[in-house]
This record gives structure tokens, C-alpha cells and sequence, in this order.
């Protein structure tokens, strides 16, 4: 039996750089108490004004304390708040040179189709590049490596998750690499008993604490498979029971359309990039298999021919 997995803090020695630090405060704001959300909230929302504080001017502004200040920036990854004001002033120099501003995604019932399209667009943009920010790509090559030698990989997830798995499974399948996705709970749990050291089990699941999920990778994970989760909250539940952690932007929620919704452009990109890793790593067999599903088909694509 393996032991279990205490995944890092977010305090690690690298800092996030100031064009991630927005993306860092959307993962771990969920996990800060209130007075630190005020804080992150704060230097995410306006760095060039934060920048110009002391670290008793942004304990005023927002209503906190000196210590909260300092716990928020160690929190977001630097070592103290002197690190944090020097990644702010670069965030503002950034954004002063011409980057876009945010606009938000939430959708109003009267809102007219092109803002839809609008708001929607630049929400799917900002998920992808807060996800493209805050990917570990050492965890990331560590999955893939684990992937691409596996003799299986089961995939776990509910809802729009299990959409995203079903998507990587068709995406492996195609390349050779023997994969399954089972949105019957139950079922996952039958399949993950199966597995072995050598094996693969990934959970997707935006929270981090859905238990449908959680539990089949907990019992891969005492049989000795190497997990991996795709989740927004790399605090949560799951992460005890992970070899590897990808993260994935948070999303954005609104009445209309649920974080764990909108976290779906995150998961997919995660998706791609561990199946183009895969596909890397085994070229020399993934090539012909892909050519061969390709060629078996093709005649399924070809235009009807009318009927005499």
C-alpha cells in the first residue's frame, strides 16, 4: 500500500511571475479566509495601486492587518510582501504596455447575443491562460512519462468532467495507448480494484472534493496505480490521494453558467497536453495507429452517393 500524498504548500520557492499572479489568486483565494480574499482580491484587481503601498498602507486599504498582508503574499507564493509589491509593479508595467483589461463573464438575461459572444470568448481566453499559467510543467512531465509506459489508464470524472475524460480516452485510443472512462461510479470503482503498479488512474474534478471521483482514485491508489488529478483546488480532497496534481483555472461563476462549467476550457487544455506529450513519447507506435484509425475512417467522411 502506498502512503499518502501531502501535496505542497503554495508557499514554494518559485514565485509566480507577475503575469500569473492574477491567475494565482483565482486557485487559491477559495482556500484564504476573509480578510486574506480582501487582500488578494486587492493586489489582483489594481497592482500598479497596491504597488505604490506600504505594507500598513494595504493593511488599511483593506481593512486588515499587517500580519494578514504578509500570510496573503507568502500564501500566493513569495516570500515575503517586499516580493510581492516588486511582482505588482511588474503587473502594472505589463498591463500599462498595452494588455488587454478583464471583462467579466457574467451574463445578464437580457444581454445581447454578440455580448454573449463577447463575454464569452475573453472568459474561455482568461481560462486558458490562467491554466496555461499555473500548469507545473514538471508535474505535467511526470504524468506524461507515467502515461506513456502504462499498460492502462482509467479516467475519472462526473458530469462535465467526465465529458473531458471521455475526450482524452478517445484521444489515447487513437494513438493505441489502452484507456477507459466509466461515468458509472460504481463502475469506476469495479475497474479501478483491477489496477496495478504500472497502471494510470487520473481524476478530473473542478472542486477537488467530488466523492464519486475521489473514491475510485483513493482505491488505484492503494493498489499501487499512479494517480493523477486535473482539479481547480490542489487544497482539496483529492490531493491526498494524488501522485501527481495538474492545476486548472477556476473559473469564473455566475448565475447562469457555474464555475464547474466554465472550468471545462481549463480541463480540456490539460487534456491536449497530455495526450501531445503521450504522443511524443510514443511516436514510433503512435504514428501508424493514428494513420490506421484515420484510413479505417475514412469512408465514414466520404459524401453519400445519390440514389439512381
Amino acid at each position: 500500500m502506498k502512503e499518502t500524498f501531502t501535496p505542497d504548500t503554495p508557499t514554494g520557492p518559485a514565485p509566480p511571475a507577475p503575469a500569473a499572479l492574477a491567475a494565482k489568486v483565482r486557485t487559491v483565494a477559495p482556500s484564504m479566509t476573509r480578510s486574506m480574499q480582501r487582500v488578494a482580491e486587492a493586489v489582483a484587481g489594481d497592482p500598479a495601486g497596491c504597488a505604490a503601498l506600504t505594507v500598513t498602507g494595504l493593511a488599511e486599504r483593506t481593512g486588515t492587518s499587517e500580519a494578514t498582508v504578509v500570510r496573503t503574499a507568502r500564501l500566493l507564493g513569495y516570500p515575503g510582501y517586499r516580493d510581492l509589491r516588486l511582482a505588482l509593479a511588474a503587473a502594472a508595467a505589463q498591463q500599462e504596455a498595452g494588455r488587454a483589461p478583464s471583462v467579466t463573464a457574467d451574463i445578464a438575461v437580457d444581454d445581447s447575443m454578440a455580448d454573449v459572444i463577447a463575454k464569452l470568448a475573453r472568459d474561455e481566453q482568461q481560462a486558458l491562460a490562467d491554466t496555461a499559467a499555473g500548469l507545473d510543467p514538471v508535474q505535467l512531465e511526470a504524468a506524461i512519462a507515467a502515461m506513456a509506459t502504462a499498460r492502462r489508464i482509467d479516467v475519472y470524472g462526473i458530469g462535465a468532467s467526465n465529458l473531458v475524460g471521455q475526450d482524452l480516452v478517445q484521444k489515447l485510443l487513437r494513438i493505441g495507448v489502452v484507456a477507459h472512462a466509466s461515468p458509472d461510479p460504481h463502475l469506476a470503482v469495479t475497474n479501478a480494484v483491477q489496477l496495478r503498479a504500472g497502471d494510470v488512474a487520473i481524476a478530473i474534478t473542478h472542486s477537488g472534493r467530488t466523492v464519486d471521483v475521489i473514491e475510485p482514485l483513493r482505491v488505484a491508489f492503494d493498489h499501487g496505480a499512479t494517480t493523477v488529478a486535473i482539479t481547480g483546488r490542489p487544497d482539496g480532497p483529492v490531493a491526498s490521494y494524488a501522485d501527481h496534481i495538474l492545476t486548472t483555472s477556476t473559473g469564473r461563476e455566475s448565475e447562469l453558467r457555474p464555475a464547474a462549467m466554465s472550468s471545462r476550457t481549463g480541463q480540456l487544455l490539460v487534456v491536449d497536453c497530455l495526450f501531445i506529450g503521450v504522443a511524443q513519447r510514443t511516436y514510433e507506435r503512435a504514428a501508424p495507429a493514428l494513420a490506421a484509425s484515420y484510413e479505417a475512417l475514412a469512408h465514414r467522411h466520404s459524401p453519400l452517393r445519390p440514389r439512381s
